[in-house]
């Protein structure tokens, strides 16, 4: 047996690497970069507005409703008009 027998040696996939979509345009010009930091403050975002729309919505439901002031004639003010 030979010591430096060639063997099929399998691709090992690296997920140290971090990602990188650079979009361009039918010029070849280069339009805009996404970065890895762009798509975790999306998420991130997207948490935050989740997280504060269901504390709006259940605030407002269980907070006692607005009554409406009635003012009568008497009871609004004049407004000088020149």
């Amino acid at each position: 047996m030979n010591q430096f027998e060639s063997k099929q040696s399998q691709p090992k996939l690296n997920t140290d690497e971090g990602w990188l979509v650079q979009v361009y345009d039918s010029n070849r010009r280069l339009l805009c970069v996404l970065e890895p930091s762009h798509g975790w403050i999306f998420l991130i975002g997207c948490g935050v507005g989740l997280l504060l729309s269901v504390i709006w919505i259940n605030a407002a439901r269980y907070s006692p409703p607005l009554e409406p002031t009635s003012l009568s004639l008497e009871e609004l003010p004049v407004l000088p008009v020149d």
